[in-house]
């Protein structure tokens, strides 16, 4: 791989193109914080596709892109007077030393458990008066469900058996039953609610992030029913003129392609 020297210069020519691209270019002297925003949530999710994929050569691209928007802004606060790229870094820096007393100080710890523990504890000390402070409001639903279980867990709110949690997650799908039953459309959403955060807390007490598994799970639902209308195509026919046991049949056979 590259020396620290050749980093070092390729950063500095970013820097220098993204002057130069703020001072000639059209487009990109009329961005602003706000109009990149946007922008930079399409790259953000861009690149967790090309992870979920593993392909190397997306994930250095969509890296690619949203080391321009970092810059980008970095760039945007220097010209307001506010912070340059280099106390973006200066800030990064002194966080990651102060958050990791067991590498840079003299606390031990005994595994990657207790060093999210620490890490709470030690954004309380920053200034964040509550444990979910660091939340932030515009997060995914299910994204949020599981950033707060994992934050909470970490100052000790959770379950002392694992195993326990599906005793929680039977009582909330009761309770969505008893709901349905009773027509209840606004109840039944609640309760909804809960059997979903339910759901997201028992995966990540077995170690599976929900949100990767649910997209997974719709990337191989596209896939089969692509294959579903494709093979639909072929016979010369429409899905629409189909039975349901017909597809289901064509819909079996594309899971041989998983």
């Amino acid at each position: 791989m590259h020396s620290i020297e050749e980093k070092k210069k390729a950063f500095e020519e970013l820097l220098n193109i993204m002057d130069e691209l703020r001072e000639k270019c059209p487009w990109d002297k009329k961005q602003t914080f706000e109009t990149l925003r946007n922008l930079t949530i399409e790259e953000t999710y861009e690149l967790a596709d090309a992870i979920l994929k593993s392909d190397m050569v997306d994930i250095k691209k969509e890296l690619g892109d949203i080391l321009l928007h970092i810059v980008f802004y970095a760039k945007l606060g220097s010209e307001v007077g506010k912070f340059d790229i280099k106390d973006v870094i200066d800030s990064l820096n002194a966080k990651l030393i102060f958050r990791h007393p067991h590498v840079f100080g003299t606390v031990e710890v005994e595994d990657d458990t207790e060093v999210k523990k620490n890490w709470e504890h030690l954004k309380i000390k920053e200034g964040n008066r509550s444990v979910l402070g660091g939340v932030p409001g515009s997060l995914p639903a299910l994204v949020k469900a599981n950033r707060v279980q994992e934050k909470v867990r970490a100052v000790g709110f959770d379950w002392e058996v694992r195993s326990q949690v599906w005793d929680k997650v039977k009582e909330e799908l009761a309770e969505l039953e008893h709901e349905i039953e009773k027509s209840d459309t606004a109840a039944t959403e609640e309760e909804f609610g809960d059997l979903l955060f339910s759901l997201v807390n028992a995966a990540r007490l077995y170690g599976i992030d929900p949100e990767t598994a649910l997209e997974r799970t719709n990337q191989k639902f596209i896939k089969r029913f692509r294959y579903l209308e494709e093979e639909t195509r072929k016979q010369g026919k429409s899905l629409k003129e189909m039975s349901l046991s017909e597809m289901d049949i064509i819909w079996e056979e594309a899971k041989k392609f998983d």
